[in-house]
């Protein structure tokens, strides 16, 4: 198990690297971005990662395997449902915001985010796919979470790449707005959706028998649909909530040791595919 301390070092070490100029100035240092998009380039760290460790570790095989897995479509059904449960998630916390705050969002907005006004929601969907769906899913569920299951249930490896993924996030306190004013409840609070979210995201992996591009698209979209500016400030607090409770679900209908109906996908079925 080699391979997973050197990629979370690789994931950590890339990213932090590239997001140094907007974290930098917090401790006093000036520095200045010299990349477009530069937050969203640090969110590649965890895919070159991956490439590397698995150039690294398995050779030309499990490049292939990797590469392979990036645009694995079928199972269909999982595809469309990492497609459209975001959505789904922003339609319920509509609804919310009407019974709750006494009128609906403003979903004209949808794919619009007051970050990136130049980016229409073709663009924004791109930037959030690259970025942060491909950028982060290749190494977090690509890579690191079937090397975890190959020892542990899928609850015990959702929980142990959880803390890895949320410290990785950490430079993001220095500068990035949303964490910048968080007080320790909310940060609690956010270390709760990132565990949630990582049940989500292996029942999408295992489900769809390691599909990267179904948990990139779920992650792009989710991103998208709770970043979009809808003219109410609690919509993300309530797609956030309905993220949990679907995460709840999942670990109660489906169990804890595959999160998943059909077997957890490990480095060792992995292993067996490329043979």
């Amino acid at each position: 198990m080699r391979s997973l301390p050197i990629f979370f070092l690789l994931a950590y070490t890339i990213s932090w690297l590239l997001w140094s100029p907007l974290w930098l100035p917090f401790f006093g240092v000036e520095a200045k971005a010299f990349l477009p998009y530069q937050h969203g380039f640090g969110g590649l760290g965890p895919m070159l990662a991956a490439f590397l460790s698995s150039a690294l570790f398995e050779g030309k095989a499990g490049l292939q395997l990797l590469w392979k897995r990036l645009f694995q479509w079928r199972p269909l059904v999982w595809t469309a449902i990492a497609i459209f449960l975001p959505f789904v998630f922003a339609l319920l916390g509509g609804l919310m915001a009407r019974f709750s705050d006494g009128a609906y969002p403003d979903f004209s907005k949808m794919g619009r985010s007051g970050e990136f006004p130049e980016l229409n929601i073709v663009g924004f969907l791109l930037y959030n796919l690259i970025f942060f769906g491909y950028g982060e899913e290749v190494g977090w569920r690509g890579f690191a979470l079937p090397r975890l299951q190959e020892k542990h249930s899928a609850l015990a490896a959702t929980l142990l790449l959880s803390v890895f993924w949320a410290g990785w996030h950490l430079p993001l306190f220095a500068y990035r707005p949303g964490y910048t004013s968080m007080d320790m409840a909310g940060a609690a609070g956010w270390f709760f959706s990132i565990v949630a979210g990582g049940v989500l995201f292996t029942w999408l992996f295992n489900g769809s028998r390691g599909s990267l591009l179904v948990c990139a698209l779920f992650h792009a979209l989710t991103d998208v649909v709770f970043l979009c500016d809808y003219g109410n400030e609690n919509m993300m607090q309530y797609i956030g909530m309905l993220v949990t409770l679907w995460g709840v679900l999942v670990l109660l209908i489906w169990g804890w040791r595959n999160l998943a109906r059909g077997e957890r996908v490990s480095s060792t079925s992995l292993d067996i595919e490329k043979g």
